[in-house]
């Protein structure tokens, strides 16, 4: 018999639901799923058990089979699948929770005195840690320097991570405890910024951070625990129930294989390590893992790296910056040993992720993917992926879909970059930026994502970019490059379904079909019919993993 006792949405909140059920109804909700071939299901009731899904379907018909389970009455709120984030780091949302965070400061003046705030608060840290400093944002016209930053740290050394983790600003202290000097050369994929007289002036881009990076005091792991908790938090409190985490180190694997045999993972984490040198050899010792800890856990992916970010001018161009006609960007590797790492991965069976965003890094992966092939063939049904592919040549986008390569993509990207793009790259370059529609018209699949904490964990920010091209202002009218939007079907598929397609899990996540894990939202309003520009908005009331719940809203969110 079904219990008497619904649960409403109050109720969750008031966590008046049993943390797990082996049978759950969730019942009177609006749901929405795709099926496994994309297309759109409406159903008015979920059934699960044993954290699976048994059947979706209306509400007579499932009251009638669900027996004894527990019944949770959605009083018609939107059900939705989990979402999934293809491209977030996890540690680093954690790590934003106790370092200095810049984000959203508005000027160079904000950013000096939230520096100089938090280093008062935390004097016994023997390094001040931050970051998510934008110099666009700020409309500085230049990067910040070390003796803007002496003023608001004095003798502690301070090392800022800017928004996009491709640059970093030093103080003097800093740059002395790793003994950088004007004789310091520029390490080849990086760049260390110089005044008029070439001294180094604070800003460190891309491979040039590890000249001060090997000199920060790593996290305890006390610390290391607190910033997976806080992570795992927010990233349930916006519904997410997986995330592709790219460039893992061997500490960071043994703490995500303790927390899944402790049972404290609340998001299953489809893990990439970093790069192929010594973190890989040991991780990779007995080959791929998947579906640790009762599905938890995958690490079948490596991360490689082939160039910067465009915010710092680290992008590998193919012709001059257009704001910066001496510099092209920086090439991480020569493509040969681009194509040697790749090689050396998917010789071990491990899908390779490739972090590619100016339109010389992507012709150079391509490449490079194209020699495996020719050598390994079979190493396309590793379902191999581009990370980003932000800007690409127009002529090598039907590259994506004849070399079989994901387009692993970010749509707030495109509507946090729309405030410089055009003047990096030039409205030319752009054709082929941010091209959602085009890889979408030729059959590449997107897995969307946010690249997290660069931009928000919110998957419905990326749903509404996706969708609109706009801020959270509506600007601009009619969204930015507007022909390149998606539709709100296909954005939705590029966080459930081609997400988990991209971690190779279709057969398990990404839609709510009997037999795949119960993974799911509810939501305060209809994704499919509120207006566009409200997407935004929507906030989760509450969060399954394996029909447990994971979160869920106080009170007074269930009520609105």
């Amino acid at each position: 018999m079904i219990r008497l006792a619904r649960m409403t949405l109050c109720a969750i909140a008031m966590a008046s639901l049993p943390a797990s059920a082996s049978e759950l109804l969730v019942d009177h909700i609006n749901g929405y799923s795709l099926d496994g071939a994309g297309r759109l299901q409406r159903f008015e009731a979920l059934l699960v058990a044993d954290g699976k899904v048994v059947a979706t379907g209306r509400h007579a018909v499932l009251v009638a089979r669900s027996g004894s389970a527990e019944v949770i009455d959605g009083h018609g709120r939107t059900l939705l699948p989990g979402l999934i984030d293809a491209h977030g780091h996890v540690m680093g949302l954690g790590e934003m929770k106790i370092r200095a965070d810049l984000t959203g400061t508005h000027s160079l003046d904000d950013a000096l005195a939230l520096v100089r705030a938090f280093a008062g608060k935390h004097p016994d840290d023997a390094w001040i840690i931050g970051r998510g400093w934008n110099q666009v944002v700020w409309k500085l016209g230049r990067f910040p320097t070390t003796r803007e930053l002496d003023a608001a740290t004095g003798e502690r050394p301070a090392w800022l991570h800017r928004i996009d983790g491709h640059a970093a600003w030093a103080n003097a202290a800093a740059m002395r405890a790793a003994g950088i000097d004007r004789a310091t050369q520029d390490p080849p994929g990086g760049r260390i910024e110089r005044d008029a007289e070439g001294n180094p002036s604070g800003v460190f881009v891309d491979a040039a951070m590890a000249l001060v990076e090997r000199h920060v005091p790593a996290p305890t792991p006390a610390e290391a625990a607190r910033m997976l908790d806080a992570a795992l938090a927010q990233m349930a409190s916006v519904g997410l129930t997986g995330v592709h985490d790219p460039g893992i180190d061997a500490d960071t694997y043994a703490l995500y294989r303790r927390y899944a045999d402790e049972g404290k993972l609340t998001a299953r984490i489809y893990a990439m390590i970093g790069e192929v040198g010594a973190d890989f050899d040991a991780i990779a010792a007995h080959g791929p893992v998947v579906g640790y800890g009762n599905g938890f856990l995958d690490v079948r992916a490596v991360k490689l790296y082939a160039d910067g970010a465009l915010g710092s001018r680290g992008a590998a161009l193919l012709a001059p910056y257009s704001d910066d006609r001496a510099n092209s960007g920086l090439l991480f590797h020569a493509p040969a040993e681009l194509t040697a790492m790749i090689d050396k991965a998917v010789g071990k069976g491990y899908q390779v992720c490739i972090h590619a965003i100016g339109d010389r890094a992507n012709h150079e992966v391509l490449d490079g993917f194209e020699a495996v092939y020719a050598k390994r063939p079979d190493a396309r049904a590793l379902r191999n992926r581009i990370e980003h592919a932000q800007v690409v040549t127009p002529s090598d986008i039907p590259r994506f879909k004849a070399l079989d390569l994901i387009a692993s993509m970010q749509p707030t990207h495109a509507t946090s970059d729309m405030n410089m793009a055009e003047d990096r790259v030039g409205r030319e370059r752009l054709r082929g930026a941010y091209a959602w529609r085009t890889f979408l018209k030729q059959g590449t699949r997107i897995a969307g994502g946010s690249d997290f904490p660069v931009e928000s964990a919110n998957p419905f920010f990326g749903l509404h970019s996706a969708v609109t091209r706009q801020d959270h202002d509506g600007h601009p009218p009619g969204g930015w490059h507007a022909e390149q939007a998606m539709k709100r079907i296909e954005a939705l598929r590029a966080f459930t379904l081609d997400a988990a397609w991209a971690g190779h899990a279709e057969d398990s996540l990404g839609t709510l079909e009997p037999g795949k894990r119960a993974d799911f939202i509810l939501v305060d309003s209809d994704y499919f019919t509120i207006p566009a520009r409200d997407i935004w908005k929507t906030r989760v009331l509450g969060t399954w993993v394996g029909g447990k719940r994971v979160h869920a809203a106080p009170e007074s969110a269930a009520k609105r």
